[in-house]
């Protein structure tokens, strides 16, 4: 009688398919293979148990039976002693009087590592290693480009510097067109400037860190937005108006780096403390609506204003706008309105201090 077993040493057939091995018969590797071949289309097993059952057809001459054996995947030495065990139960399953000799069917060197345990058991008079004919260079290059395509760590690294080699040409068109054709290497050496840079200091991650909290304060009704998108262009006008105060004061050549510093503090300082009001005021708020809200959140205007008043008072005396007893008053100013504020909210925290969600009112 011969025995036609199908050998899968790893035991995807059980892991993948909850079948209990060994399984013996045609019409039970049949439907262990359909099973297999369901779960997990790719694995080499299916090959194994479909073409078991094809050389279980093509042998009318004599007795034949088909049976599928697995091992483990927790090591070989339990793997080739599981695979022992079961040949014992498929051969102790035969009910003939002739002697049994096995055709095993493998699909690789790894679960041919078993034959002398099964040779041990029964005669081999063959192994069938079952190769699936496929263009492999084709489809390890087809493979390969797939994978590179989905992986976002290995498309950055290779596609974005190709296809900013790739604009050359283009650009170089469009330079030509427009009257500028020395532009094209300028144009590429800062795009690939840019990349790298971007690339070394991890800032795509930033960006795209950035870009998700725009993205939700735009749909979760976040008035921090708005303030920060204010308090940025109140701090590009505060930059105008630095510039300008310098320049009435004719320049850093007349009146020096310092002076030239405190022009610009003099100029700016009450755009920047604007900013700063308006920006934290959208946190305090944002706060307020998500539940979070704390009474030392208020501080944060008043400690700006503070510090506005003082930078103010500062650069004005040095630019002689300023009188010594005024500078002292704006620095004793400074000083209360920090103190006080944080002494007030301080109380106020303790006398009202936050319910937590679900806390009865005292």
């Amino acid at each position: 009688m011969l025995l036609v077993l199908c050998v899968d040493l790893d035991d995807d057939l059980g892991r993948k398919t909850g079948f209990e091995t060994p399984v013996i018969g045609r019409e039970s590797v049949e439907r262990a293979a359909t099973a297999l071949a369901t779960a997990d289309p790719e694995d080499s097993d299916v090959n194994v148990l479909f073409a078991g059952l094809h050389l279980y057809d093509d042998i009318e001459d004599e007795q034949v039976e088909v049976a599928a054996v697995t091992g483990t995947a927790k090591s070989d030495v339990a793997a080739n002693r599981k695979v022992g065990d079961e040949v014992d139960t498929v051969l102790a399953s035969l009910t003939t009087g002739e002697d049994v000799r096995a055709l095993v069917v493998t699909d690789g060197a790894q679960d041919e590592s078993v034959l002398p345990v099964i040779r041990s058991r029964v005669p081999i008079d063959g192994v069938r290693r079952v190769v699936v004919r496929q263009a492999q260079s084709l489809e390890s290059m087809y493979y390969t480009l797939k994978q590179v395509l989905s992986d976002p760590e290995t498309r950055g690294t290779i596609l974005v510097p190709l296809g900013i080699l790739l604009l050359i040409y283009p650009i170089a068109i469009l330079g030509d067109a427009l009257g500028l054709p020395g532009s094209t290497l300028g144009v590429v050496s800062a795009l690939l400037g840019l990349y790298l840079l971007f690339r070394g200091l991890g800032l795509e991650q930033t960006i795209d860190r950035s870009a998700e909290r725009i993205r939700q304060s735009l749909y979760g009704g976040r008035v921090q937005l708005v303030t920060y998108v204010v308090a940025l262009a109140m701090l590009s006008v505060a930059g105008f108006s630095g510039l300008q105060s310098v320049e009435e004061l004719g320049g850093i050549e007349a009146v020096g780096v310092a002076g030239a510093l405190a022009g610009a503090t003099f100029g700016a300082v009450q755009w920047l403390a604007a900013g700063g009001i308006i920006a934290s005021l959208g946190r305090i708020t944002d706060e307020y609506l998500s539940g979070g809200f704390r009474w030392r959140y208020l501080n944060a205007p008043f400690y700006v204003a503070a510090i506005a008043l003082v930078l103010f008072a500062l650069s004005g005396f040095f630019l002689a706008r300023v009188s010594l007893s005024e500078l002292a008053g704006a620095l004793a100013g400074g000083t209360l309105i920090g103190v006080v504020s944080t002494l007030a909210f301080a109380v106020a925290e303790q006398r009202f201090p936050r319910r937590s969600e679900g806390e009865a009112p005292q």
